[in-house]
């Protein structure tokens, strides 16, 4: 199992996150996580989510980032904090302890603070933004490595998650495989076109000769 998890990160790794979505597209799987963005440009995730939900704080409090003692190397850490910009539920403690554990990245629906040292330490990280004040007394973690929903996508523990300069994707374990082998022939197709394109061929010709039109559609 665990050679075949290397596998499929390495295939995903050698692909963009369009041709990876228009693959999904065809399956008919939302999977897109819209509004969220890079802190550090051109770093590249692909890894198993480690999810984590928090909440609104009340009377209970836990532990602020103590998840992240929990996560294995390789793991992308899935915080979903409901899109609230007004704090933040990652900075430089939790990015040196990332690090250290070589884990492969971060996902946010929120935000983070600490960017300077996110970007010194050249952390893969992508949210809605950044803003400095924290969570501590705002939000409170209510679990980890449950479903939780990223951008109104869906995410299982364990699940594929995907993101490059384009933006972040959600791929269900169950359909990797199948995803990855549809990537790779869309892949294939679009360089096709391109060198069809160099070689003198129109946009046209070379469209309808490799049916880019269709290359996302459902077939049903």
């Amino acid at each position: 199992m665990a050679e075949s998890k290397n596998e499929l990160i390495k295939g995903f790794m050698a692909l963009s996150t369009p041709s990876v979505s228009d693959a999904l597209d065809r399956l008919k799987i939302r999977c897109g996580c819209q509004g969220l963005a890079p802190i550090v440009a051109g770093k590249k995730i692909v890894g198993p989510a480690f999810t984590v939900k928090f909440l609104p704080i009340a009377q209970v409090k836990t532990g602020a980032g103590d998840f992240i003692d929990e996560a294995q190397e390789g793991d992308v850490i899935v915080i979903d904090n409901a899109g609230r910009l007004y704090c933040t539920v990652w900075g430089d403690i939790l990015t040196h302890v990332a690090v250290q554990k070589k884990l492969a990245g971060t996902v946010i629906d929120g935000v983070c603070r600490d960017v300077d040292g996110i970007r010194e330490l050249g952390y893969p990280m992508y949210t809605r933004g950044h803003f400095m004040v924290t969570g501590k007394d705002r939000v409170v973690m209510e679990s980890f490595n449950k479903p939780v929903a990223i951008c109104d996508i869906q995410v299982h523990p364990g699940d594929m998650m995907m993101a490059d300069q384009s933006g972040v994707l959600v791929i269900p374990q169950n359909r990797a495989e199948e995803v990855l082998a549809l990537a790779l022939e869309i892949d294939a197709a679009e360089q096709k076109i391109v060198a069809s394109i160099r070689e003198g061929l129109t946009l046209k010709e070379a469209r309808v000769r490799f049916n880019y039109d269709a290359l996302q559609r459902a077939k049903d």
